[in-house]
């Protein structure tokens, strides 16, 4: 028997209150446009998908809706050293594959095991694994097609 999933605005509500936190429309059409994509949208992104149901959101409240879901647990920031993000709604432990060029990420079906971390963290030093985020890079196919006939500009 397939298992029946809560809506989104009952997961969130019930997240937000156990945080401290409000529940509001805009909060639930950042939360639920995170929880029904597969991408790993930037801020921006995600301002501009959830305009169509909340035209009147501005773009510092996607920042902060997306900041409280991450602080409660319902979504994970993907943060790198040029100061960029990307949101992730999957709070499972999966892995990443990012584009190079264009940014994107993808999920990967290929799981590493806790207990294969434990054994490659635990040969430095003793070093105790308490969590892993394996990411890998490249090109995805629409930028490695662009880069083989010439079409991508490099600065």
């Amino acid at each position: 028997m397939p298992v029946q999933q809560r809506p989104p605005d009952e997961v969130l509500r019930e997240a937000l209150e156990a945080n401290g936190q409000r529940f509001t429309d805009q909060r639930a059409a950042v939360y639920r446009f995170l929880a029904s994509t597969d991408v790993h949208p930037t801020a921006d992104e995600v301002f501009l998908a959830v305009r169509a149901e909340e035209p009147v959101i501005s773009l510092a409240t996607v920042y902060k809706s997306l900041e409280t879901l991450v602080g409660c647990g319902l979504a994970v920031k993907h943060g790198y050293a040029d100061g960029s993000a990307r949101y992730d709604g999957r709070t499972d432990q999966h892995h990443h594959a990012r584009c190079l060029e264009c940014s994107r990420m993808f999920d990967l079906p290929t799981r590493v095991s806790a207990r294969e971390a434990e054994e490659l963290g635990g040969s430095v030093d003793g070093f105790r694994v308490t969590g892993y985020r394996l990411e890998v890079t490249g090109y995805c196919s629409a930028c490695a097609s662009a880069a083989s006939e010439g079409r991508l500009e490099r600065v």
